[in-house]
């Protein structure tokens, strides 16, 4: 039996019942899309159903803030697919009249959707035969064919794209790139693939190399960087703090924050409150500081490693625009600072 055909056998006997398989709404389909990105099916799932009960239709997610976007969003990871999310609504509801583009051509020029998104969105919802690549994708056909081409390169991309589109076939599409990717999410996993039971073990170059651990092949990233951030958590007799919106192009745009101090190397007290941005945040007087935590807190990003502390200040007078302890919770935070949140206790 034929690859395709043995593979959307397996799924149809053994797919998840997952909500964005049970309709072929182009809004729905993207958003599942779009938050799937880099991210596990059970933990996307609880936001793709928060984000379809707070927006249940384009015109009211481009309706909405950044802010409220954001929130909702906030513990998903990469931020960017969020606003990226919002502008993309905003273009389809006030440009296109609330209709996505009916082709793979036109999808992909919408902000925030690439190669693999344009094509799921075009095969499930117009059945445009086109192959989407994924993660799971490139695990399954490097193992499967035995392709040592690296994934994340140019050639690599070419190459699995070139092999997943002859072997995609005209029919069933959609089927086709749910079976494939169903298959190496659930089948075919990084480690511990379920080989003994699998409908190719008789055909599968790796397993009969003994190459399943080492495919598929990834070119590693560069060097990680370390960054040390020195929060300041601020605390008045009225319950008031400060927040800050991080702005730029950096990590978390338009997410707040506390006060932040960032350092080459991790700081002592008195370095810290000696430091002349620690002194242009506190302003006048010297309250007493005290450290939260004193083993830094470590926040893994792809190619950044946070190592976060919390220096805790008590002053009776804050300046600029101040925040109620209480409404912190309506702002949408880094994760991060949500687990802060979660085990400090504001003196109330």
């Amino acid at each position: 039996m034929p690859f395709a055909k043995t593979l959307m056998s397996w799924y149809l006997k053994n797919k998840r019942d997952l909500p964005w398989r049970n309709t072929r709404d182009p809004y729905h389909i993207w958003l599942s899309e779009i938050m799937l990105q880099q991210t596990r099916v059970a933990q996307g799932l609880p936001y793709y159903l928060k984000f379809l009960d707070a927006f249940p239709t384009v015109h009211d997610l481009a309706g909405a803030s950044e802010e409220k976007v954001l929130k909702l969003w906030q513990g998903l990871g990469y931020y960017s697919r969020a606003r990226n999310l919002h502008g993309t609504a905003k273009y389809v509801s006030e440009e296109l009249n609330g209709i996505f583009p009916p082709s793979y051509k036109e999808l992909i020029k919408l902000k925030g959707v690439g190669d693999y998104t344009a094509s799921a969105i075009a095969s499930t919802c117009y059945s445009e035969p086109v192959a989407a690549v994924d993660g799971n994708v490139y695990r399954v056909l490097s193992r499967y064919f035995e392709v040592d081409t690296p994934v994340n390169s140019g050639s690599g991309m070419k190459e699995f794209k070139a092999l997943s589109q002859e072997l995609l076939g005209k029919e069933d599409p959609w089927t086709y790139n749910q079976a494939i990717m169903e298959f190496g999410a659930t089948h075919c996993k990084p480690k511990n693939p379920l080989c003994e039971s699998c409908p190719f073990n008789n055909s599968c170059l790796a397993l009969k190399n003994n190459k399943t651990g080492i495919l598929p092949v990834k070119i590693k990233n560069g060097k990680i960087k370390n960054r040390y951030f020195n929060y300041i958590v601020f605390s008045s007799p009225e319950n008031n703090t400060l927040l800050e919106k991080r702005l730029g192009k950096g990590i978390w745009e338009g997410l707040y924050q506390f006060p932040l101090v960032e350092t080459e190397f991790p700081v002592s007290a008195a370095d810290f409150t000696s430091h002349e941005n620690f002194k242009a945040i506190i302003g006048r007087g010297s309250p007493k500081v005290s450290l939260f935590n004193e083993t830094p807190i470590i926040h893994k990003l792809t190619h950044q490693h946070i190592h976060a502390r919390f220096w805790i200040i008590k002053k009776d007078e804050l300046a600029g625009e101040t925040v109620r302890v209480k409404q912190i919770k309506d702002y949408p935070v880094p994760v991060l600072i949500a687990n802060f949140l979660n085990e400090y206790e504001f003196e109330l």
